[in-house]
């Protein structure tokens, strides 16, 4: 954040105000509170904590970093500077406070010599910037790095939960700098950075004899073994330094002075020999630069070959989104025909052709060109990975598992035997073990797994929620990496591939990447050569704006802030809006008051996702669907007002969501995942004596039914199928009965009816919010008359597969759509990176 000279007018007090560029959470102002308590003559002290900013002291002076910068501390006056942070921390400490970022930058030298520590425990930056004297914060929580690099303790560095001895770590490093006006630890970058806390072990050599004892103290790897108390720094600085007493000439004896001559000349001839046969090679070197992904695109998701030689990107160019291929000694992508829609490419071992998901098919195409064969069904695919006996494993959000199919084409079958969130999935080298991570609210059972293809292994590897890919061994060992992320920077796990078995402490490898989409993909893949490219910039395919349109699509304003939002549902009278948040884990429904602008949370259970709200008639209740604890999607209904407990309303579930609550209020209309029949349709009646209100099917075939939206007089259902090979909407009439008629012609999904039941709109193949006019006839035979579907205008809506993503008013001239944030729209540059794990130990 920036910092600001302020005036407190009240008690007329010069004070300094940190304004942040996000806003708090809670947690974070809990924390601040507490550590505004802690009152020190050597504290900055913390008077006020608001929504983004802090009210502290105003300390004058400059930074230690500031008297270092102008060269080595005498001794006596580093000790006294030492002995006042030391005061400190350990007035921190017992109130059971971790600094967690001491370095010269954060501490202050008053001009009457006075030692202000500030910044305790709140600074947390994100920007990704050169190691140096002000290196990075990173965030903190357990397992996840904080601190700054070259102050960081070894823990710190390998995620490792920290306490008070990280502290004395970085004192010791802030004393050695004081007294020698060099850092303790740095590298080119942030990794060699890290690996030098982790791994070198510190020269103490150009530091005084005084102090040493207290330094070694200080900077043991291990913190079983480092100093407990910084309380024990005075003790250690009055240890009188150890010393080594030569043997005497005469205890020696004259006669053997010939062995420590032989043993010198065996010393350097054995030195010799080592240099001539064990010659270190040359370093491989890194180079690191960006290509751009398609002109104005956003990228959804992006694979480089097994070759390295071509990367395959999924972007979305004024709205139409389909795989692009560049050859990496290329200028530019070209798109690749036949490949519309297409989400999630992955290679063939080979690199000769490409796996994705389109059309709710799982489909490859040649790199070299011609068109796409469909390999099977797969509703809104959630990752591929392809092995090399021609055997593909991918996951759908229907399915919920991870299953395999020949690359050929054909029928698949689960792979995985648990039922769960479970998404892309990555096959590793021996082509037995697969990665794959679980998502949900659950924190026991989400993150990333190891599991086998014949089904005998399953387990967890990090508890990370991220995607995952394998880097293999660029010389072809079985060593490799696992790369996720954490915290919003890339991570690697060192992973033996052949007992699929961690085998060293994870490490970062880039800041600023985060994942792509609620669906936790992860925005980097790697090369059988080493080569990695990554994607920075956040969430680029996750911000989303729910924003109001007109039948010509003329924009009529946002409604709230651009975010990870979902699922809009207006309330019957139109003034409300209902729909989902998206944060980590968790996901809850939010109302937002459209005149007056405020929102509030809807549901607040902390263990589990919550999605697809819909209306009762009367605005009084939501039908919405939820799953605890990671478990099996069910319905729920809750009074809008938010008051109540969330009420069940089917015993049992096989993975429901819901669709709609009928205007006539007789129904809630749903989807239910049946493994055995795909998607299906069903209407749970509302009404009635208890025995009534069982579930009925309304359509159950070997095809996905889905989005059943009853008209407003409930006489005719309409739905989407892909029976034809595409998704398209289908009427029926209500209850079922005789006939069907086709409403879209070249593609359509999400059916929603005008209130007076005259007109359908539905969003096309091409993204097109689409309009067809209906005439229907009751009777003992009822019929419908369907108009030519009519573009309306380019929706730009979110492709969240068989949801729906917009809502429309009674009279049908306006439309409230989840449209892809303009915030977001064009991609950053993609990283790469040759060689990138050649500097690592």
């Amino acid at each position: 954040g920036e910092v600001c000279r302020a005036r407190d007018p009240r008690l007329g007090r010069d004070v300094a105000i940190k304004v942040s560029v996000q806003q708090f959470t809670d947690r974070f102002e809990r924390e601040a509170r507490s550590i505004a308590a802690l009152n020190h003559p050597n504290v900055c002290t913390l008077y006020d904590v608001g929504p983004n900013y802090l009210v502290m002291e105003l300390v004058e002076g400059p930074t230690l970093a500031d008297q270092i910068a102008q060269g080595p501390i005498p001794l006596e006056e580093a000790l006294g500077i030492a002995k006042q942070i030391a005061d400190a921390l350990e007035a921190a400490h017992d109130k059971g406070i971790v600094h967690r970022d001491l370095k010269p930058a954060n501490i202050k030298i008053r001009h009457d010599g006075s030692v202000k520590v500030l910044d305790f425990g709140l600074a947390k930056s994100m920007e990704p910037v050169e190691v140096g004297p002000d290196s990075p914060t990173m965030l903190s929580a357990v397992g996840t790095i904080l601190g700054t690099a070259g102050y960081m303790s070894p823990e710190q560095a390998r995620g490792k939960p920290v306490d008070k001895r990280a502290d004395i770590w970085a004192f010791g490093v802030v004393l050695y700098e004081m007294l020698t006006g060099k850092r303790l630890f740095q590298g080119e970058d942030l990794v060699e950075t890290l690996a030098a806390v982790v791994h070198k072990e510190p020269d103490l050599s150009g530091v005084p004899e005084k102090v040493r004892p207290l330094l070694k103290r200080c900077l043991v790897k291990d913190p079983k073994k480092r100093l407990r108390d910084i309380t024990g720094m005075e003790f250690l600085l009055a240890e009188p330094p150890a010393t080594v007493t030569a043997p005497s000439q005469s205890r020696l004896g004259k006669t053997t002075w010939w062995i420590g001559a032989a043993a010198v000349f065996a010393a350097i001839a054995a030195g010799l020999g080592f240099v001539h046969f064990r010659e270190t090679p040359p370093p491989v070197q890194t180079l690191r630069y960006t290509i751009g992904a398609p002109e104005g695109s956003t990228v959804h998701s992006f694979a480089l070959s097994p070759d390295g030689r071509t990367l395959v990107i999924a972007a979305a160019v004024n709205g139409k989104r389909q795989l692009w291929l560049r050859a990496m000694d290329g200028l530019q992508a070209q798109p690749m025909p036949s490949t519309e829609d297409a989400t999630y490419p992955f290679w063939s071992p080979d690199s000769r052709y490409v796996g994705f998901f389109a059309e709710n098919k799982l489909k490859k195409v040649a790199a070299s060109g011609g068109p796409s064969q469909s390999l099977c069904d797969a509703p809104d695919g959630r990752g591929g990975t392809w092995g090399r006996d021609d055997v593909i494993l991918f996951s759908t959000f229907g399915a919920h598992n991870i299953r395999r199919v020949a690359a050929a084409g054909g029928v698949p079958a689960d792979v995985t035997t648990a039922r769960g969130d479970q998404k892309h999935p990555v096959l590793l080298p021996d082509g037995r073990h697969f990665l794959y991570m679980t998502g949900g609210a659950d924190a026991q059972t989400r993150g990333i797994y190891v599991s086998s293809v014949d089904g005998k292994e399953n387990r967890r590897v990090l508890a990370d929620l991220s995607g995952a890919v394998f880097a293999p061994s660029a010389l072809g060992g079985r060593a490799g990496h696992i790369l996720f992320v954490r915290e919003n920077t890339l991570m690697a796990l060192p992973f033996d591939a052949v007992s699929a078995k961690v085998a060293g402490d994870v490490f970062p490898v880039a800041e600023g990447v985060g994942l792509i989409s609620n669906n936790s993909y992860l925005p980097a893949s790697v090369s059988d050569k080493g080569v990695l490219i990554y994607l920075t910039g956040g969430l680029p395919a996750g911000i989303n704006q729910i924003g109001w349109f007109d039948r010509s699509g003329k924009s009529l304003g946002p409604v709230g802030a651009p975010g990870r939002v979902d699922y809009p549902a207006l309330s019957p009278d139109e003034k409300l809006v209902a729909y989902r948040v998206s944060a980590g884990p968790v996901t809850d429904l939010w109302i937002r008051d459209l005149s007056r602008g405020t929102e509030a949370r809807f549901t607040t259970t902390t263990a589990s996702n919550n999605g697809t709200p819909f209306w009762s008639p009367g605005g009084d209740r939501i039908v919405f669907t939820s799953n605890r604890k990671g478990g099996t999607p069910n319905l729920y209904q809750k009074a809008s007002n938010g008051s109540g407990q969330d009420e069940p309303l089917l015993p049992n579930s096989l993975g429901d969501y819901s669709t709609q609550w009928s205007r006539d209020g007789r129904f809630i209309v749903y989807s239910e995942n049946d493994p055995k029949n795909k998607i299906d349709l069903w209407v749970l009646p509302t009404e009635g004596a208890a025995a009534d209100r069982k579930p009925i099917p309304f359509l159950r075939t070997e095809f996905n039914e889905n989005q059943g939206q009853l008209s407003p007089d409930s006489r005719w259902m309409a739905f989407a199928s892909d029976r034809s090979g595409r998704y398209e909407v289908y009427v029926r009439p209500f209850p079922p009965g005789e006939g069907e008629w086709t409403i879209s012609i070249a593609g359509g999904q999400q059916p929603r009816w005008r209130a007076d039941g005259k007109e359908l709109f539905f969003v096309g193949a091409d993204g097109k919010m689409m309009a067809v006019p209906v005439k229907a006839a009751a009777g003992a035979k009822p019929s419908l008359e369907a108009g030519v579907p009519a573009a309306l205008f380019d929706a730009h809506m979110v492709n969240n597969g068989t949801l729906f993503e917009y809502d429309v008013t009674a009279d049908g001239k306006r439309f409230l759509i989840n449209t892809t944030s303009t915030a977001s729209s064009a991609s950053p540059p993609l990283t790469v990176v040759t060689n990138w794990n050649a500097g690592k130990k």
